[in-house]
């Protein structure tokens, strides 16, 4: 199936360290609660699930946040949860509660009852969300896929939910680690089919939401976390419609891992607010290009402060190429839209300066 020309790719070529005219820019949860549209659409389906299983309304919301900025990149409305719930535990959300599942997994029989995902039957709805949300997009921009890492869909799936000290989560990790490594075989499997299907769909680039890999000791986060995203980097398809397709990994505290983290064969590292980008940089900078980091609260502060930080991040990374401007988490509900757009223009215009010939 021919689609259209891409007619803004400085995203992918930035991922690639090719040269951009400006440095490319996306928001980690760009389509959400900050915007009063999305809040209507959701509203209008009944819920977060009735969403994120609609493919129609997940292209609609997918799209909100490129009628309003002229960010570089859209990406997949969903959530880091669908293999889980896929898997038969029974994904719900709680008002002011956050994801919770009806099932847990806390044995090695609830392990050995779990299923390896199959894409293409058990999250077809995602997979065609992808098809559609690549057919209205029409090429104006590349199309991000992406999937929670094993370590992190494991504890939500262990805890319930959410969790603060992962209690039950470390507690199989480290009592039964041969349960914990069965657990998250499965979940690497299952991800790496989900991440090939969503590029067969068309996602252009993927991300791994690390998101709870930096809750872990220094060596358990290689072993338990890391060791298992290279295993799906290893999997994924390398190249659709003649050009690469690449892969970010994101951390939420992996600072201290980045040299182990730019080995998987990953294209970019995405870095947390934790992270000076100038010293990332001259740690693996020269391997793989790097995504982030501004801390997502001055979007609550004001345009001049933000024009402020975006200025001093780019300064810290410097000239030349590699660089993905984005938060060093996801935008927060209670961000003014204004606010966001002041951070997306900003990096447009003071990084020009910064990839002259």
């Amino acid at each position: 199936m021919s689609r259209p020309e891409l007619k803004n790719d400085r995203f992918l070529r930035a991922l690639m360290r090719e040269p951009v005219d400006v440095t490319p820019v996306w928001m980690m949860r760009q389509a959400g609660r900050y915007l009063p549209e999305y809040r209507a659409v959701r509203e209008s389906a009944g819920g977060f699930m009735d969403l994120c299983t609609n493919p129609e309304l997940a292209c609609e919301v997918t799209l909100q946040p490129l009628e309003r900025y002229n960010l570089d990149a859209a990406i997949l409305f969903s959530d880091i949860l669908t293999i889980p719930d896929a898997m038969g535990l029974g994904l719900y959300f709680e008002t002011g509660e956050g994801p919770r599942f009806k099932k847990t997994v806390r044995t090695e029989a609830d392990v050995n009852a779990l299923p390896v995902v199959d894409p293409l039957k058990d999250l077809t709805y995602v997979v065609d969300a992808v098809a559609t949300i690549r057919r209205e997009l029409n090429g104006r921009v590349p199309l991000i896929g992406f999937s929670g890492s094993p370590w992190t869909l494991a504890t939500y799936m262990i805890e319930g939910g959410s969790s603060r000290d992962f209690k039950l989560a470390k507690g199989m990790l480290y009592n039964q680690p041969e349960v914990m490594h069965q657990l998250l075989e499965k979940l690497a499997s299952s991800v790496a089919a989900y991440l090939n299907a969503q590029i067969e769909a068309g996602a252009q680039a993927v991300q791994i939401f690390d998101t709870w890999g930096g809750a872990l000791g220094h060596a358990a986060y290689e072993t338990f976390s890391l060791n298992y995203m290279q295993r799906i980097v290893e999997q994924l398809i390398p190249e659709a419609e003649g050009r690469p397709v690449p892969v970010i990994l994101f951390t939420k505290g992996g600072g201290v891992w980045l040299e182990k983290i730019a080995a998987t064969g990953c294209h970019a590292v995405g870095l947390d607010w934790t992270v000076d980008i100038g010293q990332a940089r001259s740690r693996i900078g020269d391997k793989v290009a790097l995504q982030g980091n501004m801390d997502p609260a001055i979007l609550r502060t004001s345009a001049a402060a933000i024009e402020a930080e975006v200025e001093r991040i780019l300064a810290s990374f410097g000239a030349g190429c590699g660089h993905v401007f984005n938060l060093g988490h996801g935008i927060t509900p209670d961000v003014n839209p204004a606010h966001a757009g002041a951070f997306i223009d900003a990096v447009h215009t003071a990084s020009a300066q910064y990839h002259r010939k």
